[in-house]
């Protein structure tokens, strides 16, 4: 006999992974800020794609503060969108690692590679290309 209670556990547990991308400013020096809230994974990596590699601001700042998850994919997006936008002479940073995904970056060795501000002050303060 099945127990209703562990198919709610089990449902409550795939729920689909969401990825919120909310730009908060467009400023006059050509900076735009995007926060990330939700799973940067594989389930979201391909409409993160999708919306921030046309996006044309001269320097992109991702808030990282809202992510709750990164994963391997989500690294891979995030180095794709880097070199996408150096190629094309734009800079790019990231602000506000949650402990998990500064732990993530660091074990892939890329946390020296994508430049990272402690706060989205910081980034708009440090165009790097």
């Amino acid at each position: 006999m099945l127990d209703w209670r562990i198919l709610r556990y089990f449902a409550r547990l795939m729920q689909p992974a969401q990825l919120d991308l909310e730009k908060l400013s467009a400023s006059n020096n050509g900076s735009l800020v995007t926060r990330l809230s939700g799973k940067l994974s594989l389930e979201t990596v391909h409409n993160f794609l999708q919306t921030m590699r046309p996006e044309p601001a001269a320097h992109l700042v991702l808030d990282m503060s809202g992510l709750s998850f990164l994963d391997s994919a989500g690294v891979g997006a995030l180095v794709t969108i880097f070199v996408h936008r150096r190629n094309s002479g734009k800079s790019f940073a990231l602000a506000a690692l949650t402990g998990q995904g500064a732990a993530v970056l660091q074990v892939a060795g890329l946390a020296k590679l994508l430049p990272s501000f402690p706060t989205v002050e910081a980034a708009l303060a440090t165009k790097t290309n």
